[in-house]
């Protein structure tokens, strides 16, 4: 079993306590084990963080860039160990984890060449001799909370415009999956990254969650993760002047009208919805099908589940891969068992996967007979369940797709324009998407929900620079 350190200060650091890694495909055996981390060490990071933003906020911007690219470099040539471990510890395909490595290295590339230009804007002023312009600055100390599902795009996502912009951040990814971002960080330190900028927190969040979230010296909190968590957070931040951007839960939503290319449709919902085996925040969970092609579409998306090949992610045939935990796994079956218990009917899957009784596989799931009422149509799953309803017409299945507390991405799949640009509008999503997938919007793109999806930060692109920067207002006399 590997040991590995984590980086504060600048520094590779360990302690006497650990924290075991374990292989999703196989949870009997360790694959490795990082530092748990105690209070104490949460607040050296902070310490660490503080000097290194005093430092990095006055650093060349086109020295950060060459930091970032350097980084990026560096990913795209250890692609083949990063994405072994991104598989090891969260259970996706090799694919999908190669995939991500390069998209992490696309989150640096794309933050490099941003870091080069100037934010801000001229302004006319009123009074003569006068120019005016905005310039936007670093806000200081950033905790960075990153979830398991996606353990090093999420990270490279936060981490990447924060730093970029002049920064510093503590980082503190999934209990589950430290591995990933500790790659991620150790990329940015050998590229050349100054100490204390970047300071990575392995340890369990019961035990150090007071001193992660209470210093004072945070300007912001990004996180990852589940409704609960984050509202909690929010609570504890009422009183205190710091930002936070929470990308939440979701029930994604895709809508197959009468004269959608069924096939094709059927193709992408499944790819969108059973991709990481659901585990994404933009998978589709719901499907609204005009009554007329119901039962045609669903025999097409029926055939396309059951060609997925379910295994361990390492195995090249696998296009199914386990959930990332038993935790994760006996939830999915808790909320599969309930929809049954609610009258929903399996098509197909609905189960535990037992041939491998070691692994935390679940079946790919659809389920037909949903009702709005009940949990498996309003809640996240976050599992490979799909449930499958029937509307009469347009309005209703704009109806269906916003009768929900959640509002992050939503699909329609159509061949008419009018269609397609009526739900781009209706919809009450942050993403929305015609004849593709929900899910698969890249580093440039703005990215984040409407409603419990999200708050009012998104991520990616230029629109991120609201909550990584804060706007300052200059106004220069030049006359006599």
């Amino acid at each position: 079993m590997r040991t590995l350190e984590t980086l504060s200060g600048g520094e590779w650091t360990r302690t006497g306590e650990w924290i075991d890694v374990h292989d999703p495909a196989d949870v009997r055996t360790p694959l490795a084990r990082v530092p748990a981390l105690s209070a104490k060490d949460v607040t050296r990071a902070y310490d660490h963080a503080e000097r290194g933003f005093a430092a990095w906020k006055r650093t060349s911007p086109f020295e950060r860039a060459r930091v970032f690219t350097e980084a990026a470099r560096l990913i795209r040539e250890r692609v083949e160990e990063i994405a072994a471990d991104v598989t090891a510890e969260n259970g996706k395909t090799l694919a999908e984890a190669t995939g991500e490595t390069l998209k992490a290295a696309d989150f640096l590339e794309y933050y490099a060449g941003l870091a080069r230009q100037g934010y801000g804007t001229l302004l006319h002023d009123v009074r003569p001799h006068h120019r005016t312009h905005t310039q936007r600055e670093p806000i200081g100390v950033i905790l960075v909370i990153s979830p398991w599902n996606d353990p090093l795009i999420t990270p490279a996502r936060k981490l990447a415009p924060l730093l970029a912009t002049g920064n510093a951040a503590v980082f503190k990814p999934a209990t589950e999956t430290p591995l990933s971002g500790l790659h991620f960080a150790r990329a940015l330190h050998d590229a050349g990254l100054p100490a204390g900028v970047l300071n990575v927190v392995t340890g369990r969040t019961a035990e150090i969650e007071e001193a992660l979230l209470d210093d004072p010296r945070i300007a912001g909190i990004t996180f990852t993760g589940s409704n609960a968590v984050g509202n909690r957070i929010r609570r504890r931040l009422a009183d205190r002047n710091v930002r936070f951007q929470g990308e939440l839960g979701g029930k994604n939503a895709s809508v197959v009208l009468r004269d959608a290319a069924l096939p094709a449709a059927a193709k992408a919902v499944v790819a969108a919805s059973f991709g990481q085996a659901g585990q994404r925040c933009t998978a589709t969970s719901r499907v609204i099908v005009e009554r007329p092609v119901y039962d045609e579409f669903v025999a097409l998306l029926v055939a396309e589940v059951a060609a997925l090949t379910v295994g361990p992610g390492s195995d090249p045939a696998t296009t199914l891969c386990p959930l990332s935990s038993p935790k994760q796994r006996d939830s999915v079956l808790a909320d599969l068992g309930r929809a049954v218990e609610q009258g929903a009917t399996v098509l197909t899957g609905g189960r535990a996967d037992t041939e491998r009784p070691h692994g935390c596989y679940v079946q790919p799931t659809v389920l037909a007979g949903v009702t709005p009422e009940m949990a498996v149509w309003r809640e996240e799953v976050f599992g490979p369940v799909l449930a499958v309803r029937a509307v009469d017409d347009f309005d209703a299945a704009v109806d269906a797709v916003n009768d929900s507390a959640f509002g992050l991405a939503a699909a329609v799949f159509t061949r008419d324009l009018t269609a397609a640009y009526r739900f781009a509008d209706e919809a009450e999503c942050g993403q929305v998407a015609v004849n593709t997938t929900t899910t698969g919007w890249d580093v440039h793109l703005p990215f984040g929900g409407f409603h419990d999806s999200g708050t009012g930060y998104k991520e990616q692109g230029e629109e991120v620079l609201r909550f990584s920067t804060r706007v300052k207002t200059v106004a220069v006399h030049f006359g006599a």
